[in-house]
């Protein structure tokens, strides 16, 4: 399914407004019913995200750190079995696992005689039980668990989502009788940047053939669009005489649905480098 800009805008616009809660992506999912729960849940990290990195660097000025510390500590000096934590992080508007990971490594630095390391603070967001004051673990977990959109939960989530389609379009492939060779077979070899599949025999789909397919768990807003096109398309291109022969498209599948403006798709086809863009949500034309 194709999104058009006015369309994908209007779901952009709702979302201006909104927490990112799971009690939001309901109300979003009752303003727009045509649209699947996935695509919305897509749009609306990716949304979400564009918003914290344009308001990142604000939450990490010292004088900001110090404010959501002391904060912090008084809030759970009342009550530590409040979740003092996710509501300051709701109140200022920036992701709870972003803001516990900011607590955390100010606890640390107040309480280690070293700087924590980034392993060492990974670690304890995937398992707080680790977090040596257990006020603190259980505010971590609130956060953890009540974020939609980063922390090590969704990333796991993220992760499983990417490997299932991946396996979907892997049995697509199999059941269709087409030689491939999958991304560890490429680095077996010693490509150390490629597409999830190259066909080793091409096939036509509605007019190109298709010579690679990188397969995309997510929406495909134009942000991204361009994105994948500067930080991986170009690169598998640019490497294509090592892998296959130049003048071979690349097929990109976005399982979520995509959004193009008009004529934008040409853009992206066999005219234009080679890179051809499909969506896979309602069924892959493989």
């Amino acid at each position: 399914m194709i999104l058009t800009k006015a369309q994908y805008d209007e779901i952009a616009q709702c979302l201006v407004s909104v927490p990112p809660t799971r009690q939001s992506l309901r109300k979003l999912k009752q303003r727009f019913p045509s649209q699947s729960q996935a695509t919305l849940l897509s749009i609306f990290s990716q949304e979400y995200q564009k918003h914290i990195k344009r308001t990142h660097a604000k939450h990490h000025t010292s004088e900001a750190i110090e404010s959501y510390y002391q904060r912090y500590l008084n809030g759970v000096r009342k009550n530590g079995a409040a979740p003092v934590l996710l509501e300051l992080a709701n109140e200022v508007d920036y992701a709870p696992s972003l803001m516990a990971r900011i607590i955390l490594e100010r606890f640390l630095q107040k309480h280690e005689e070293a700087p924590p390391s980034k392993s060492v603070i990974n670690s304890m967001l995937r398992d707080p039980s680790q977090i040596p004051d257990g006020v603190l673990a259980n505010q971590v977990y609130q956060c953890i668990v009540n974020d939609c959109c980063y922390g090590p939960l969704v990333d796991c989530i993220k992760h499983a989502i990417g490997h299932e389609h991946e396996v979907l379009l892997r049995d697509l492939l199999l059941e269709k009788n087409l030689s491939f060779l999958d991304e560890d077979q490429l680095r077996a070899r010693g490509y150390d940047k490629t597409p999830d599949f190259i066909l080793q025999v091409p096939v036509a789909v509605e007019g190109h053939i298709i010579h690679w397919i990188e397969s995309k768990a997510s929406f495909g807003d134009e942000c991204s669009h361009h994105a994948y096109l500067h930080d991986q398309f170009w690169s598998y291109w640019n490497r294509g005489s090592q892998i296959i022969q130049e003048g071979n498209a690349l097929h990109r599948s976005h399982w979520f649905t995509t959004c193009l403006q008009r004529g934008q798709e040409k853009q992206f086809n066999v005219e234009h480098r080679g890179i051809y863009l499909c969506c896979c949500q309602d069924s892959c034309p493989l």
